[in-house]
C-alpha cells in the first residue's frame, strides 16, 4: 500500500471521529437549554443564575465543538505529513 495514500485515507477517518466533537457539542447545548427553561419554569425567581450556567457551560460546549470542527478542517486541508 502506498504510504501517502493510506496517510490521506487515515487523515479522512480522523476528521470523520473529530466531526463527532461538532455532534456532542450540538446535542449538549440542546439538553442544557432544555434543561435550563425547564428550571425557569419551575423557579421563575432563579432565572438570573440559572441563566448565568447556561451561557458559561454554553461557551465550554460550543468551545469543544469548535475545536473538534478545526481539527477535521485542518486534517481535511491539510492532512499529516509522512
Amino acid at each position: 500500500m502506498e504510504s501517502a495514500a493510506f496517510i490521506a485515507g487515515m487523515s479522512a477517518i480522523g476528521a470523520g471521529i473529530a466531526a463527532l466533537a461538532v455532534i456532542g457539542g450540538g446535542i449538549g447545548t440542546g439538553n442544557a437549554t432544555g434543561k435550563a427553561v425547564e428550571s425557569i419554569a419551575k423557579q421563575p425567581d432563579a432565572s438570573s443564575k440559572i441563566m448565568t450556567a447556561l451561557i458559561i457551560g454554553g461557551a465550554f460546549s460550543e468551545a469543544t465543538a469548535i475545536y473538534g470542527f478545526l481539527i477535521g478542517l485542518l486534517l481535511i486541508l491539510f492532512g499529516v505529513k509522512g
